[in-house]
């Protein structure tokens, strides 16, 4: 046990562009791959991420002071500082039962797919830490180790099935075959998207709206295009932080070089996943006739889409305007405001691009994570301190965009924390319920996974 967690520490210790490549190599080698191709194809997806991770870290770069700066001309002083999802993942493997929970995690993927009640082989291990922040939070609460490695599993399940049924709408709308996204800081978002996509369709305007970035750049002409789009949404934003002239068009270069560069850099990823998920697919089919495997990713993959980092870029803005006037809310948006990208992929690809429906959804998702963050701010805070985190000195409390400011993780924290007797089983009999919807009823009726994606 020591030598294994040994190894997952130092693959963890080594960031997701070391441990990505060895756990695709070692993916491929058990799928029928020679070394030398899933070596190739591992050090692929490591150099996208890589790529990515630099243009995400610009992106922070650039938008964090600015989006502060539009913060601070308001005046306004709220008492929760969001110091982002980095410290929230420091917090959590400093845990005193944070190797229980990750083996805890990998056991629920393996018997899942063992019982082939998930086809999402999880690969991102490490966003682990988004389901293992939940039992962490619920054993700080309750003192109580069974109570958190519960919550945990409960997590890691819904999380696997949640990314089960969501893969046609990534595979249709990101055009990536044979992979899932079961990363929580995306997959949470469907938990209000779903049901509230659905209530948009019943209203004529927005079931009939087909607008999309796409259908903006063909109108627009010149100022639709990608370069064009970036640099005039990073001049609004520079513009609201109160730059002075040179300062807004640096910002307003700067987005337009994310907007440009991370979808050559994903596009390395599909050049890495297909020998992965070719080799997949053969070995799933003959060793679980008629049964389709997804890799599970971390959902990186996909904020580099044009429509994702659009959407995030007006939704940013607007998320920092609502938080000041949103009643409440105590979370002063801040370091996590770089990442609304993941908190909306899934949105976007739910919705099919239609902009419309993805900044109401995307606002509604956003004002869930000022609200969630807020009621569970004080006990992060007190974990943190725990655990001998430094906090600065600018905030009373702590909160973030991840942890249990997310709606699935918010749910199964409020349920293991608080009238455990009744709010578990209840819990667990509204997740039954939709399982049995999503894999019984409608698989009963002959629709497609495609079709219930779509329907819900």
């Amino acid at each position: 046990m020591n030598f294994i967690m040994d190894i997952f520490k130092w693959l963890i210790a080594a960031g997701p562009t070391v441990m990505l490549p060895v756990i695709i190599t070692v993916i491929g080698l058990i799928f029928g791959l020679n070394i030398g191709r899933g070596f190739k194809s591992g050090l692929t997806l490591g150099i996208g991420f890589a790529g990515i991770k630099l243009i995400l870290d610009f992106m922070t770069t650039n938008v964090g002071p600015a989006a502060k700066a539009m913060v601070e001309r308001t005046g306004v002083h709220l008492t929760a500082l969001d110091v982002g999802w980095g410290s929230i993942a420091a917090v959590t493997w400093a845990s005193p039962i944070i190797a229980i929970l990750i083996f805890a995690i990998l056991i629920v993927n393996i018997v899942l797919l063992v019982l082939k009640r998930t086809n999402t082989l999880d690969v991102d291990i490490w966003n682990y830490h988004h389901i293992a922040i939940v039992g962490v939070m619920v054993y700080f609460v309750t003192h109580n180790m069974w109570l958190g490695l519960g919550a945990t599993v409960v997590m890691a399940v819904i999380t696997f099935k949640l990314a089960d049924w969501s893969q046609p709408v990534v595979e249709k709308f990101f055009k990536i075959p044979g992979v899932s996204l079961p990363t929580v800081s995306a997959l949470s978002s469907l938990v209000i998207a779903w049901p509230l996509n659905w209530l948009l369709n019943k209203i004529p305007l927005f079931r009939k709206s087909k607008f999309s970035i796409r259908d903006a750049q063909k109108y627009l002409g010149f100022f639709g295009d990608s370069m064009i789009m970036g640099l005039i949404i990073g001049m609004a934003i520079g513009a609201l932080a109160g730059y002075d002239f040179v300062k807004i068009l640096q910002l307003g270069v700067s987005m337009s070089a994310v907007l440009v560069l991370i979808p050559k850099m994903t596009s390395l990823f599909m050049e890495g996943l297909m020998p992965i998920s070719d080799a997949a697919q053969k070995w799933s089919q003959k060793k679980f006739k008629g049964r389709k495997l997804f890799i599970g990713l971390d959902a990186a993959v996909v904020v580099g889409n044009q429509d994702v980092i659009t959407t995030a870029l007006i939704i940013i803005p607007l998320t920092i305007a609502m938080a000041l006037v949103l009643p409440g809310n105590s979370v002063l948006p801040f370091a996590d405001l770089a990442v609304v990208p993941f908190r909306v992929a899934m949105v976007v690809a739910l919705t099919n691009g239609n902009l419309l429906k993805n900044i109401i959804i995307g606002l509604v998702v956003t004002a869930s994570l000022l609200w969630c963050g807020t009621a569970t701010a004080p006990v992060l805070t007190a974990i943190a301190k725990s655990v001998g985190i430094k906090l600065g000195a600018n905030s009373l409390l702590i909160s973030s965009f991840a942890a249990t400011s997310m709606i699935q993780s918010f749910i199964v924290y409020l349920a293991f924390t608080w009238n455990q007797v009744i709010l578990i089983p209840v819990l667990l009999i509204v997740f039954g319920l939709i399982w049995y919807y999503f894999d019984g009823v409608k698989k009963i009726n002959g629709s497609s996974s495609e079709e219930v994606s779509a329907e819900a």
